[in-house]
């Protein structure tokens, strides 16, 4: 059904007759009368009683419910209309985004708070999870956007925005703790502090660990950066981590070391489903992570 035409209804019964409808909407008075003809042999009614010239017109039983819908109809289009078009310009809207544990307090925080500062009228909320509660969240539709480590396939797509290298935290009275840098191996056998397993971060490092040649032992899973080098800092372990958050928490009692593997770096990334449409608030947001955070790099279709 066109709504154009059920337009042309409404002004006909609010003009009174086709004559001032026609006048009003600049429309000939024959193409008024073939776009109602054709309304009424689409819907198999007749919507208007034909009577002589000049009279006044006069809606049949099913012409009124028309009347009556088609009313609802078009203030429903408007609404509608303004609702893309308030979104469209960032006066109205939801941005949901899933933020990663690691990272997301140093390079979004300030994108977000001049997010906030241009579109203030855009309800934003975060939610900060691990890489598979993440991933989880964006299959659900529960975010739009989402932070952290991840290969893009046919599933998601996104953008790099951070690399950082990785460093080894140790005490800073260790026998490794002067080195000018160190490979995985060296640190076979020392205990290790690691993330929890729902944590992207995890699976890399074990990974490069196994790859290394051996598999992390004695490990005390942490779920905050702080308390991992405050265990290190105690003599618990040592720690791998980004170089950006290693820094972050620093204490004075440890030490940083670069790592010299080059399988292992950190690397950033927001993204969201393949093909998937973003609302107007999350591509504002994907285009200020763009300007504020300097990348270009797209991952390969």
């Amino acid at each position: 059904m066109d709504l154009r035409v059920i337009g042309y209804f409404i002004d006909i019964v609010d003009s009174g007759g086709f004559v001032k409808a026609s006048e009003k909407i600049h429309i000939t008075q024959p193409a008024l009368s073939k776009a109602i003809i054709g309304l009424e042999h689409e819907l198999d009614l007749t919507l208007i009683e034909r009577g002589k010239r000049g009279t006044q017109l006069k809606l049949t039983s099913a012409g009124e419910v028309v009347y009556r819908h088609g009313i609802e109809l078009l203030a429903g289009r408007h609404r509608m209309l303004n609702e893309l078009a308030s979104q469209q310009d960032l006066t109205s809207g939801e941005l949901r985004l899933g933020l990663a544990p690691l990272g997301s307090a140093e390079l979004f925080a300030p994108v977000i708070a001049k997010f906030k500062d241009s579109y203030p009228k855009i309800e934003m909320n975060l939610f900060v999870r691990g890489g598979v509660e993440q991933t989880l969240a964006l299959q659900k539709g529960e975010i739009e956007l989402a932070t952290g480590i991840i290969s893009f396939d046919k599933e998601f797509d996104g953008i790099r925005i951070h690399e950082d290298p990785m460093v080894v935290v140790l005490p800073r009275n260790h026998l490794l703790a002067h080195e000018a840098s160190l490979q995985l191996c060296q640190i076979a056998d020392i205990a290790q502090i690691m993330f929890e397993h729902d944590f992207a971060l995890y699976g890399q490092v074990f990974e490069a660990c196994e790859k290394a040649g051996f598999t992390p032992k004695n490990i005390t899973r942490v779920s905050h950066p702080d308390f991992g080098i405050a265990l290190v800092a105690a003599g618990a372990g040592t720690m791998v981590l980004p170089k950006l958050i290693a820094e972050r928490h620093s204490v004075s009692g440890v030490v940083h070391v670069p790592l010299k593997s080059s399988d292992l770096y950190w690397e950033l990334s927001l993204y969201w489903r393949r093909g998937k449409q973003l609302s107007f608030a999350a591509q504002a947001m994907l285009n200020m992570v763009k300007e504020q955070l300097g990348t270009h790099r797209y991952p390969q279709a």
